[in-house]
């Protein structure tokens, strides 16, 4: 079981704490999106968690708890773009403390498990082609060494952001500007010793070098282990998406970053009631267990090959 932390909001900057603390605890619990009265509890066993994949823009608070993590494998993916603080509200400085806490996560981990995101890629009047062509390139070069592969996408407007994206004079983004990103990424990437990989895109770019990713990538965790893993394609995520199947312990609408084309929150309201009831010791990340839950436990196990051939027998 590869254990997603998370999709839904950023963990490592906002819920390190929490998350530390459901691990000393053996479990963590999720409420079901669809129906929130809907609890599973999720064991946190290192028989059963065969990894985390930490999704962030900013991990400084969890720097310094990485041996919390000590018998798991795990990486993190990484986001980091070129926009400022009108499009990515809450973020503090790129240039004095998420490019340096890249640096310091690599150094502590490996370049190797650190994945640098560059997503969504957004066209406004301010964010143009020139514009993510050289800032994509300069953090590219600042990166060097730091990570091995970067994650491209282009932005999906989902419902809720259409006003946001009227607000901030979102363009079309159509096939041909995505070309000419895909070649002038391909050759800066390159240049930098970087590989190139898209996330859950339909567009075919390998003429530039660039593959479909797996964000949830059971390779990597086989080269950070040495142990194959046998699980099948994410059915939750998109048809495009290629990662494999993974548990979210997230939460939609908790999410602090501000990011204006972020999907998981849907209203300033919702974020703020989710928050008030964040309490560092319950097993969910916001809120507490009430009569009205009906908890199970989800039914989970390792997806390591030795493992599968041990059952199997």
């Amino acid at each position: 079981m590869i254990i997603s932390a998370s999709r839904r909001t950023d963990i490592p900057s906002y819920y390190s704490e929490w998350f530390f603390r459901r691990l000393e605890d053996g479990f963590v619990c999720t409420r079901n999106p669809i129906n929130p009265h809907q609890v599973s509890r999720i064991s946190l066993s290192p028989d059963t968690v065969d990894g985390f994949v930490f999704w962030t823009k900013n991990p400084t608070p969890m720097l310094d708890k990485l041996d919390g993590l000590e018998g798991f494998p795990y990486y993190f993916q990484f986001t980091l773009n070129a926009y400022g603080r009108d499009m990515e509200t809450n973020l503090p400085s790129k240039n004095d403390v998420i490019v340096p806490a890249f640096q310091t996560l690599s150094r502590k981990i490996g370049p190797e498990r650190v994945i640098w995101r560059y997503d969504p890629i957004i066209l406004t009047p301010k964010y143009t082609l020139e514009y993510h062509i050289h800032y994509f390139e300069q953090l590219a070069r600042r990166l060097s060494g730091y990570t091995e592969k970067c994650v491209i996408s282009f932005v999906d407007l989902y419902r809720h952001i259409g006003p946001v994206s009227r607000e901030m004079g979102f363009l079309p983004l159509g096939h041909g500007e995505m070309l000419t990103l895909a070649a002038r990424f391909s050759e800066i990437a390159q240049k930098y010793c970087l590989t190139l990989e898209t996330c859950a895109e339909a567009v075919d770019l390998s003429r530039f070098g660039i593959r479909h990713g797996h964000c949830i990538d059971g390779a990597l965790f086989k080269k950070i282990t040495g142990i194959p893993l046998i699980s099948a394609k994410d059915k939750n995520q998109r048809t495009e998406c290629g990662c494999m199947a993974s548990i979210d312990i997230g939460m939609y609408d908790t999410c602090r970053n501000g990011c204006k084309y972020c999907y998981a929150n849907h209203s300033p309201a919702a974020l703020q009631k989710a928050l008030r009831s964040h309490d560092p010791v319950s097993p969910l990340l916001c809120g507490a267990i009430t009569p009205e839950d009906t908890v199970r436990d989800r039914k989970t196990g390792s997806c390591k090959a030795d493992q599968m051939d041990l059952f199997s027998k």
